[in-house]
């Protein structure tokens, strides 16, 4: 995938408080969180010892094409959260919601996003003190997912 490099940038830390979606908080809220609040998953999978719940299809979850819950196995905790947006996101909106681009390139105590690009040239925005990525459509204007995960990992 075009964004593995980010996403295991994402994934390596230790799980510490993040921001929250849909009241399910990566690093804090676990596995039976998850089927409580959603109901039953479209598919559960293991990637990289990792166990992936998804929604899709039918069960997708209101205003998503797809929502996928890393789960680590031993814990149960969530650690990550992918989330594909159903309606168009785009720029704009984006910052109106999480915060504007920070000054000079530092992540200063306010939340703000550093802009990057992925190994394939497609940006996103790194919100770090969220724990949140945002990656855009080839056309760099609108939203393809938002990753949510642990304020340490997105560093």
């Amino acid at each position: 995938m075009r964004i593995l490099t980010v996403l295991a940038v994402l994934t390596l830390a230790v799980p510490a408080a993040a921001k929250p979606w849909q009241g399910i908080e990566p690093g804090v809220s676990k596995r039976d969180d998850i089927i409580k609040k959603f109901g039953e998953p479209s598919r559960t999978v293991r990637q990289d010892g990792k166990e992936v719940i998804a929604y899709l299809a039918k069960e997708a979850i209101k205003g998503t094409t797809q929502a996928q819950f890393k789960v680590d196995p031993e814990t149960q905790l969530i650690e990550r959260i992918d989330v594909f947006p159903g309606p168009v996101i785009d720029k704009e909106t984006v910052e109106n919601s999480y915060g504007p681009a920070c000054p000079s390139g530092a992540a200063p105590a306010t939340p703000c996003y550093l802009k990057k690009l992925t190994d394939d040239f497609r940006t996103y925005f790194l919100y770090p003190r969220l724990g949140l990525a945002i990656f855009f459509n080839e056309d760099g204007k609108t939203v393809q997912s938002l990753t949510f995960t642990t304020q340490k990992a997105a560093k």
